[in-house]
């Protein structure tokens, strides 16, 4: 638990920093986008999820190289969140830069396929779940199904926490929330078994990581200085699903499958906001920090 508390604090000192030394970068026209209060916000802040990530694997993989004694499974958990971070906030880079029109959700991007024209949303549908079956090929060599099963995993919870990302700190808020429900979850395991180790947890080193970079930019997001963008989104949820792979067992995984794929297709038909705004509890949450609206 300290472990994960250790890479929490890193991610959110990583985030903290490499936001500020990004400002200027970011401030560039090409990365301009207009809010919803007609105001125009730098987008693509995710990409320091991405670098957060990549720099505290960087430090720990030299630490390795030198002998210097880690628990086991670390060092897995941080250089296959590195990858799916990368995976998928190159996706989600090339969506915050494009600025497609005239196509959205699985109906609509599925449609531009056929039509023949290949938008970055209809590439995210199409390499998404290839990168998720990449990350997962060294864990499942030895089942197709589960193969496909925990690459989905992966993919789904990419889309899902993307679809989330509509209002200031939300996504980050939700990505809070998910790996509170792991830490829990691997703990309840381990007492279960009647051995609270630090192995139950290396898994969600990576995911903590990727947290605490979101958390540490989450008080410029909440000022509207800043949008985690696609480029942020997709590979907090692509993290968040890799955690599940890495630290739950079969059964938890099948349902949690379920419910992600659940969540995704109800998005066709249900907006989240509207439900977010109807529920009281949800909408306090979310409005939490963030900055009035204005009449």
């Amino acid at each position: 638990m300290i472990l994960l508390l250790i890479s929490l604090l890193c991610g959110v000192g990583l985030g903290a920093v490499l936001f500020r030394t990004l400002t200027d970068m970011l401030q560039r026209e090409v990365f301009l986008r207009t809010n919803y209060r007609g105001r125009p916000i730098p987008t693509a802040g995710g990409i320091v999820i991405v670098l957060s990530v990549f720099c505290l694997t960087a430090v720990l993989s030299v630490l390795a190289a030198v002998n210097v004694g880690l628990p086991a499974g670390l060092i897995t958990s941080c250089e296959l969140t590195a990858l799916a971070v990368a995976g998928f906030g190159l996706l989600g880079l090339l969506d915050d830069l494009a600025q497609d029109t005239g196509s959205s959700g699985y109906r609509g991007h599925i449609k531009s396929v056929f039509a023949g024209k290949l938008t970055a949303g209809s590439l995210k549908m199409i390499a998404g779940p290839a990168f998720a079956l990449v990350l997962v090929l060294p864990l499942r060599q030895n089942s197709l199904l589960w193969l496909l099963i925990d690459g989905a995993i992966i993919a789904l919870a990419a889309n899902l926490a993307n679809l989330f990302d509509r209002a200031p700190g939300r996504v980050t808020k939700f990505s809070c929330a998910c790996l509170a429900l792991l830490v829990v979850s691997c703990g309840l395991t381990a007492l279960l078994a009647d051995s609270l180790q630090l192995q139950a947890f290396t898994g969600l080193i990576g995911l903590c990581v990727a947290v605490g970079a979101a958390c540490g930019m989450l008080p410029m997001e909440l000022k509207e200085r800043v949008m985690l963008g696609d480029t942020g989104a997709n590979p907090l949820g692509a993290a968040i699903g890799l955690a599940v792979v890495l630290t739950q067992n079969a059964p938890v995984r099948l349902g949690v499958l379920l419910v992600v794929l659940f969540m995704n297709l109800l998005s066709e038909r249900v907006s989240f906001s509207a439900v977010i705004a109807r529920v009281g509890p949800l909408r306090a949450l979310d409005q939490l920090g963030r900055m009035p609206t204005e009449p």
